[in-house]
């Protein structure tokens, strides 16, 4: 009789459900990306804080006295220029105690102050100062021994002057160019007169450069230039220098208008208004007394 042998069975395997994951345990991906961006955006925020602090700061500023003004801790503000100064758009003043501004920054606002840029931002300035002023708005900036108007408006009043935008003017004899010669350096001064004849363009154009040199003496002491008909003989005009965030004179505003219609007394009372229109425009500019 043949035996039969029982054949061991294989194990059973037990069915096993699929593992189902609270949604309460889970950390969302999109989580980590939204805690990462406002962890960026808020760094980004301190830095430009910090950034902002330290330009107000003409003589540079202590770790503590900016941590205290942008109201972060010491190690966080540390840490913060410690990667600003790496980079050069901050820098420690000799004595290690203080920051400035880095050359980089400065770069960048220079290059970004083109031209188009200028224009964008003097002509609503313009237009108001037409408006208040009744007369012509001009905004010029030098260009090699001249100047030149980049900008211009119309006033409300008949008989505008008709400048065109780019049109060149001589420095010495138009209250915007008196404007950009009184902010050279006396040495640049010296070379403008070497090279350039001093002319008559008019009967009351300045042609002797001792009298111009005294003239743009009062010019740096009161803030302003006037031209009493000494580019055009019909023309009075008075204009203010406008600065940038380094406090460096990057171009003149004015007005223009007949001598019938503004009079020296006329022409003095507007200068009030267009030193407030100059300090509009260099506040766009970045500048800041």
């Amino acid at each position: 009789m043949r035996t039969q042998t029982k054949s061991k069975s294989a194990p059973v395997r037990q069915r096993q459900d699929p593992v189902v994951a609270r949604t309460d345990d889970v950390h969302d991906i999109d989580d980590d990306a939204e805690d990462r961006q406002r962890g960026g955006i808020q760094s980004l925020a301190r830095a430009f804080s910090i950034m902002e602090e330290i330009a107000r700061s003409r003589e540079g500023i202590s770790l503590a006295e900016l941590s205290k003004r942008v109201g972060l801790h010491n190690s966080t503000t540390f840490h913060l220029v410690k990667t600003m100064v790496s980079l050069g758009y901050i820098r420690q003043v000799k004595d290690g105690k203080r920051y400035r501004i880095g050359r980089p920054l400065f770069a960048l606002a220079a290059s970004a102050l083109d031209e188009i840029e200028m224009v964008s931002l003097a002509t609503p300035i313009l237009e108001d100062l037409s408006r208040e002023t009744g007369e012509s708005g001009h905004f010029a900036v030098r260009m090699g021994d001249t100047v030149v108007v980049v900008a211009r408006t119309a006033g409300p009043g008949a008989f505008q002057l008709t400048d065109r935008v780019g049109v060149v003017r001589p420095a010495h004899c138009t209250a915007l160019g008196k404007v950009i010669l009184a902010a050279l350096r006396p040495d640049q001064l010296d070379r403008f007169l070497e090279r350039n004849e001093l002319a008559a363009v008019t009967p009351k154009a300045i042609t002797d450069a001792n009298v111009l040199k005294a003239d743009l003496d009062e010019v740096r002491r009161s803030g302003m230039a006037f031209d009493d008909g000494e580019f055009n003989t019909e023309v009075r005009c008075v204009a203010v220098p406008v600065k940038n965030f380094t406090g460096q004179v990057i171009g003149a505003i004015g007005i223009s208008g007949p001598i019938w219609r503004l009079s020296i007394q006329a022409l003095q009372s507007r200068a009030r208004i267009v030193q407030t229109a100059a300090n509009r425009l260099s506040s766009e500019f970045g500048y800041s007394d």
